[in-house]
């Protein structure tokens, strides 16, 4: 069965869909990776899509094989079950596949929340929150999927709460500033009410069409993301926040988010992390490499260097630079992988 993953930080700007976007990437090497577009944004299919992303929801063919469409027959009471759409696969990372976004995915919102809430009072509302499981789910079959990423927006809509509750585990992605720290303080009282939601609520629709994702998400671990670099650390102010958001995340926050089963033991964890903050992955700012990827279509760490397009010492620089990048990745792919045996 393939292995659910969300990135989730209802403050915008942490980089969760570079993130999503760089991991399914990474682990698309080795493995089938489906990555989950639930940002009405659409900034993850925009990026794997690229040149193709006008053309993508305009052509007959392509249109409605997205996240909304996807779950239509359910929100829309039809008479015919959710099947799996047909995903685009970029053509350097065949064992991507693309569940794309749709830009009014929201208009979905107000129905899920109401039938989240009615405790399955309206029997015409009881396939609604398992929906975008199913979708996933059969999409998963559709492709012998092993890992599936999800991006979702910046907020703590019902489809967000949905889609969390719909993972088997859970990534946070921050930024050393002191409003991380805040969304952090957050999320370490809402995730366990959603949870505690989910506990109570997967009896009340387990004979629904599409019962809910049994089992609670598993933390494995924070982002800390887009830092200047001085002298081979991250420059200040920015390490006082890193060491903050650490700080935070193996206390405070780990904590809470234990105490409603939503953690692995500290033996799966290892030592080493839990010393590390539960940190897979500092990852500096990409500078002057991001440009190039985003011409190129890849991520910065699959770049040619003739796509680098530079010279002498510049070049030698960037190569580096990228070297690091893809060092980082692999890093953080591989303990995700390890910690995802458990969750």
């Amino acid at each position: 069965m393939s292995k659910r993953i969300v990135a989730f930080n209802h403050k915008g700007g942490v980089s969760k869909t570079t993130s999503i976007y760089n991991i399914g990437w990474m682990l698309s090497r080795n493995y089938k990776v489906l990555v989950v577009d639930a940002d009405p944004q659409c900034n993850l299919s925009n990026l794997i899509l690229g040149d193709d992303f006008e053309k993508y929801y305009f052509e007959d063919s392509t249109k409605h094989h997205n996240i909304k469409d996807g779950v239509q027959p359910a929100f829309a009471g039809k008479p015919f079950p959710i099947q799996a759409v047909d995903c685009f696969s970029p053509a350097r990372a065949p064992s991507l596949y693309l569940l794309a976004g749709h830009a009014n995915l929201s208009e979905y919102d107000a129905a899920l929340t109401f039938a989240q809430t009615s405790n399955n009072a309206i029997t015409t509302l009881q396939n609604l929150p398992g929906a975008f499981s199913e979708l996933i789910k059969v999409t998963e079959n559709k492709y012998s999927i092993d890992y599936t990423l999800i991006d979702l927006n910046p907020g703590l809509s019902a489809i967000n709460q949905n889609l969390f509750l719909s993972s088997h585990a859970f990534i946070v992605p921050t930024n050393p500033d002191p409003f991380s720290l805040m969304a952090i303080n957050a999320l370490k009282n809402i995730l366990p009410k959603w949870v505690l939601w989910k506990k109570n609520s997967v009896e009340l629709f387990a004979d629904s069409a599409y019962p809910l994702l049994e089992g609670e998400p598993k933390f494995v671990g924070t982002l800390i993301q887009r830092f200047n670099i001085h002298k081979g650390r991250a420059a200040k102010p920015y390490r006082d926040n890193i060491t903050e958001i650490k700080a935070l995340i193996s206390g405070e926050f780990f904590e809470s988010i234990s105490r409603v089963g939503m953690t692995l033991n500290s033996e799966q964890y290892t030592q080493d992390f839990i010393e590390s903050g539960y940190c897979l992955g500092e990852i500096q700012d990409f500078q002057g490499l991001l440009p190039k990827s985003y011409q190129a279509g890849v991520p910065v760490f699959d770049l040619l260097d003739t796509e680098i397009g530079e010279a002498g010492l510049v070049l030698g620089q960037m190569i580096k630079n990228r070297n690091v990048f893809e060092e980082r990745f692999q890093l953080l792919t591989n303990k995700l992988i390890e910690l995802l045996q458990y969750a």
